[in-house]
């Protein structure tokens, strides 16, 4: 159903920036830190979207999913390798046998620049070569006309092309201009049937912020009160510090509860977060501190 945008309130840009700053000055320490870097290498989407991307490329970054750091074999592995339409089937065979999920971008995917049949068509080829997630883009341009029954319908389009796989809907928030145009996409995509809404591709900047995610949060938190559904988050781009992480599973636990703590409602597009959240959790299991060169670069 589409939502009324006219209950949609302007976003107090300092407001949120200073519960943001408020929130990070919360201390994790000892078992807890623990438990967070072991819960956020869990989310993660583990991530390539080159032009240079190859067979052996993807095949490369599948194992390290499926194992992060061998001499921690009991670690979690992450949540899904993301790749390009045509390297799904290679990542699907990769990860076969193993809990890690194969998702796609599609839909034209950074600029969204294409016509309708077109975003179907790659959506729908992602999804026959075996992908369980699509990371969708919203058409910016359109929205920043106004023209929002446009992405609500091209939405509600991609989602019915899914079929089973889980929708993910990139707002693409670093262009979107202001928070309360951010708030109003992220209603938008919930109700066009989206099963996460996220930040960014990841291809410009400014990609994921805190006050971003925050205001996204509070979307998901009005929309679940309003209809019963959950639907997950993910920011993308630009987390690439443990720490950083932990950051975002405080802002997660205050604004929606704990119920949203886990892979099936949240994610990090971040594969270069992997390494530092490794790095910490070693440091925390063994007392000593390894540099990032102990660690596979993809």
């Amino acid at each position: 159903m589409y939502p009324d945008l006219k209950k949609t309130i302007p976003i107090d840009t300092i407001g949120v920036e200073e519960r943001v700053s408020r929130l990070n000055k919360r201390s994790i320490k000892k078992e807890s830190k623990v438990q967070g870097l072991k819960l956020a290498l869990s989310m993660i989407d583990h991530t390539t979207l080159e032009g240079k991307d190859s067979p052996g490329k993807v095949k490369q970054l599948c194992q390290k999913a499926k194992m992060p750091y061998a001499p921690l074999p009991d670690l979690p592995t992450v949540a899904a390798v993301c790749v390009y339409p045509n390297m799904v089937s290679i990542a699907k065979e990769a990860l076969k046998n193993s809990n890690v999920n194969v998702a796609s971008v599609a839909t034209a995917f950074p600029s969204g620049m294409a016509q309708l049949q077109v975003k179907l068509d790659d959506t729908k080829y992602a999804v026959d070569q075996g992908a369980d997630e699509i990371d969708m883009v919203i058409s910016r341009g359109e929205f920043l006309k106004g023209n929002y029954s446009f992405i609500f319908d091209e939405i509600a389009a991609i989602k019915e092309a899914c079929g089973d796989a889980h929708l993910k809907v990139i707002l693409e928030t670093g262009e979107l201009e202001t928070l309360t145009n951010v708030r109003k996409a992220s209603d938008i995509a919930m109700h066009a049937g989206a099963d996460f809404i996220k930040t960014s591709t990841g291809k410009i900047s400014p990609a994921a912020t805190q006050p971003v995610t925050l205001v996204m949060l509070e979307a998901i938190r009005d929309y679940y009160r309003e209809t019963g559904r959950m639907v997950g988050m993910k920011p993308a781009g630009g987390i690439r510090k443990a720490k950083q992480a932990l950051q975002y599973l405080v802002l997660v636990k205050e604004t929606l509860g704990a119920q949203w703590l886990s892979k099936d409602w949240f994610r990090f597009g971040a594969s270069s977060l992997t390494n530092d959240l490794l790095m910490q959790i070693v440091k925390q299991e063994t007392g000593v501190y390894q540099s990032n060169i102990y660690f596979s670069n993809d």
